[in-house]
């Protein structure tokens, strides 16, 4: 979708990029679930995979924010709609709090009556990219709750996962594990997506970008200074908010710093491609300057 949005040139004899993420989303979407909890994705595909009972919130938020960018690049009606299919699906099991928090999924053999509560940075990035697309794809309808939600999810994410510390003010960190040393391997890139997120959100609706900076370049500042870690001095920590390198070193570690720092080129890139047959729309300037809290009825 990415390539597609960036105008990458498709290789030789192969399917165009735009084709391979629309058999994608056909793909996910022929596995849309209403057997238990109303709807949804299951975590996993194969019944013996630990997980399969589990409708996870990254496995439908992946697919809400790839249905929005496509809703936005094609503008075609039937993405946007699966877009708002899942969100309003998300919303009635509560994996989307009324304050706009993003839990992490619901077992499904409960028939999704119970959600676990734990908060992820990606969970909450993925829909809020989603969300601005959505934004950007509605722009000229004569009503439109995709703004506010983004707005609101943006004031989530501050709350939730920036200043762990007085002294570490508009720092991202990952809040389930960081304290507690518990990160697991996939956690420690999970930073990575709400950078990247973050960052093209403000390119898509160029408003919240004074907000988004005033968190993303503190956090570049503090991503930056634990790389010096390793052997060579270059490997950077999971902690951002602790002085140099926090001994914590591998790929997760160096996506998430990668992803803070490269995010402030975001100005200086093409902005996003639409389909050739698409009618090019106006990027979004009505959304306000300023974080607020989130409005409780608009989910």
């Amino acid at each position: 979708m990415a390539a597609a949005e960036h105008n990458f040139p498709s290789p030789p004899s192969s399917p165009s990029w735009i084709t391979l993420a629309t058999n994608v989303f056909n793909e996910v979407t022929s596995r849309w679930n209403t057997t238990q909890c109303g709807g949804g994705l299951k975590w996993q595909f194969y019944p013996e995979n630990k997980g399969f009972d589990y409708k996870s919130t990254i496995t439908n938020a992946a697919y809400f924010q790839l249905a929005a960018r496509l809703a936005r690049y094609t503008g075609n009606a039937t993405y946007a709609t699966w877009a708002e299919t899942t969100w309003d699906w998300m919303t009635v099991i509560s994996l989307i709090g009324p304050n706009y928090n993003v839990y992490d999924g619901a077992d499904d053999l409960q028939n999704c009556s119970s959600v676990n509560q734990l908060q992820w940075t990606y969970n909450t990035a993925a829909l809020l990219y989603g969300s601005a697309a959505m934004t950007n794809f509605s722009i000229g309808a004569s009503s439109s709750p995709w703004e506010s939600r983004t707005q609101s999810l943006l004031y989530a994410a501050y709350g939730n996962f920036f200043s762990p510390f007085e002294n570490a003010t508009n720092v991202m960190w990952e809040a389930a594990c960081e304290k507690a040393d518990t990160c697991n391997t996939d956690q420690f890139s999970f930073k990575a997506y709400l950078s990247r997120w973050m960052f093209a959100t403000a390119r898509m609706l160029p408003a919240l970008g004074p907000d988004i900076l005033s968190l993303m370049v503190p956090t570049a500042q503090a991503a930056v200074q634990t790389c010096v870690g390793g052997a060579k001095g270059t490997e950077c920590g999971s902690k951002w908010w602790y002085a140099g390198w926090d001994g914590s070193a591998g790929v997760g570690q160096q996506m998430s710093a990668l992803e803070a720092v490269q995010g402030l080129l975001l100005y200086t890139v093409r902005p996003l491609a639409l389909a050739p047959a698409t009618t090019a729309r106006r990027v979004g300037s009505r959304v306000r300057r300023h974080l607020h809290r989130p409005r409780q009825d608009s989910v």
